[in-house]
């Protein structure tokens, strides 16, 4: 009888994890902002809706275009560089491409790898949400393309 006691406890564990986990994963009231946002800038006015003024105006903040700048990172075998280029429509990135400046096969590697990921992590998403700590394996590379990213924020202000 014990046993069935102790399965009961963990299905009922096991049902309570599961309804959390979807419940984290619906929307929620302030998933809905996105749409209002895209309707109040056809309207040319942020003040229409008070919640989706933050996110138009964090977006707004930044010229549409293509900025570049060279990030650095500390690895074991001494101090890294990355090029990072990011283009930018509404505060959006739309694209992302990465210059490899490795110093040894090693660094060779984590940043082709690092290059190789990044799109899939970054782009469609505001850049001020951005902030990588690892992709495809490579952490280090991550310290040097956030730094570069504060850099492009600042030029493309």
């Amino acid at each position: 009888m014990r046993p069935s006691v102790r399965k009961s406890v963990y299905a009922g564990i096991a049902g309570l994890s599961l309804a959390g986990t979807v419940a984290a994963c619906a929307p929620s009231a302030g998933d809905s902002s996105p749409a209002p946002t895209a309707s109040g800038s056809s309207t040319t006015g942020s003040s229409s809706s008070p919640g989706a003024s933050t996110p138009a105006g964090s977006g707004s903040g930044y010229k549409d275009g293509t900025y570049s700048a060279d990030g650095t990172y500390v690895s074991p075998n001494g101090t890294e560089t990355v090029g990072v280029e990011l283009s930018l429509a509404s505060g959006t990135v739309t694209d992302v491409q990465i210059t490899q400046h490795p110093s040894n096969p090693n660094t060779r590697k984590f940043q082709g790898e690092f290059a190789g990921g990044i799109a899939g992590q970054v782009v469609g998403r505001n850049i001020d949400e951005l902030n990588v700590s690892k992709v495809a394996g490579s952490s280090l590379t991550s310290g040097g393309f956030n730094q570069a990213v504060e850099q492009i924020k600042s030029e493309a202000r």
